[in-house]
């Protein structure tokens, strides 16, 4: 199974528009979003060998992801007016 990374750009490419302004415009979102894709490249980089992580600190970054992933997209759907 090839090593992927989970920008939010990617993740989210139905709320593309709605992505920069929240970024642009709102500093909680933009540090949100900073810290997803912080904790996206490293748990890649743990992943890929770059940086030795024991499984269940590396579980935890992954449960932090999601959290913040679910957050976010919460966020993305009010912007949306939805």
């Amino acid at each position: 199974m090839p090593l992927e990374h989970h920008p939010l750009n990617r993740e989210f490419p139905e709320y593309h528009q709605a992505l920069r302004e929240l970024h642009a415009s709102d500093g909680q979102f933009a540090q949100m979003a900073l810290h997803y894709e912080t904790l996206d490249k490293r748990i890649y980089a743990v992943e890929d060998g770059r940086e030795a992580l024991d499984d269940l600190t590396l579980q935890a970054l992954k449960n932090e992801r999601v959290q913040l992933k679910d957050q976010i997209a919460e966020r993305l759907r009010k912007a949306n007016g939805g």
